[in-house]
């Protein structure tokens, strides 16, 4: 069983105190491995909670460059990082934040070729990402694996939130890319937006490794900020789903 360090028990405090979590759940925080892929708007919040929380290990997957229009919403840079690889400014950031994380950074693009490795390597995923490709290929992924997805999405005012494990997948609620796909670029969104959803991304992610809770597994979660509403679904698994069905 590990041993917190007196400056570990103070930093871990209000979890520890937590009927839900307490000293084994900060344990199993400590040994998870979760990969974010996308350290974006709904990456960048969920990374800064997770690490902030004790999780051992973070695996960060972007190939992006920081560019000055990220930062009215992507709270990971600054103007100082701007050019920097995103990962890279990422793990720094979050080093600062938790001494006691380790951070690993990929400076690639998730595809169907380096997904499986990626993925097998962890224990929960976070897909952030704003392209249908990389969100297939996550699922996939995920599925082959048997991982547990925390899918987050969002644009303009309205975000959302799902937990996949085995059936339904992703790919039963997005059966093939959207031919008009929107885009944050094409669309807008407003900056707060993106912490809601990375927020709770990462709360999803700290129920399924310490196992409190009800994790959204099956169920999609809609957020409307500008109504200041949500609603929970259940997403029906596709038999002829071309990732997960029968």
């Amino acid at each position: 069983m590990a041993h917190f360090s007196d400056a570990e028990v103070e930093r871990y405090a209000r979890h520890l105190v937590l009927s839900e979590i307490g000293g084994p759940g900060q344990q199993r925080l400590g040994a998870a491995r979760v990969l974010i892929v996308g350290a974006g708007g709904v990456g960048g919040p969920a990374a800064l909670y997770l690490a902030a929380a004790g999780v051992g290990t973070i695996g960060l997957v972007d190939d992006d460059t920081v560019a000055l229009s990220n930062l009215q919403r992507q709270i990971l840079f600054s103007d100082a990082d701007i050019g920097a690889p995103k990962v890279q400014a990422a793990a720094a950031r979050l080093t600062r934040t938790n001494p006691h994380v380790a951070v690993e950074p990929h400076a690639v693009r998730l595809t169907p070729d380096n997904a499986a490795d990626l993925v097998a390597a962890h224990d929960v995923v976070i897909d952030g990402t704003d392209d249908f490709d990389t969100r297939f290929a996550v699922n996939a992924a995920c599925v082959a694996a048997g991982k547990p997805l925390v899918s987050g999405a969002l644009g303009r005012w309205t975000g959302q939130v799902a937990v996949f494990q085995g059936r339904p997948c992703y790919r039963c609620l997005v059966p093939e890319s959207p031919p008009d796909a929107e885009t944050c670029a094409r669309v807008g969104v407003v900056g707060a937006l993106t912490g809601v959803m990375g927020s709770m991304a990462a709360l999803e992610a700290i129920k399924l490794v310490t196992g409190a809770g009800q994790p959204l597994t099956g169920r999609l979660m809609l957020y409307d900020g500008l109504a200041g509403t949500s609603r929970t679904v259940r997403v029906a698994a596709d038999p002829e789903c071309s990732v997960c069905g029968t």
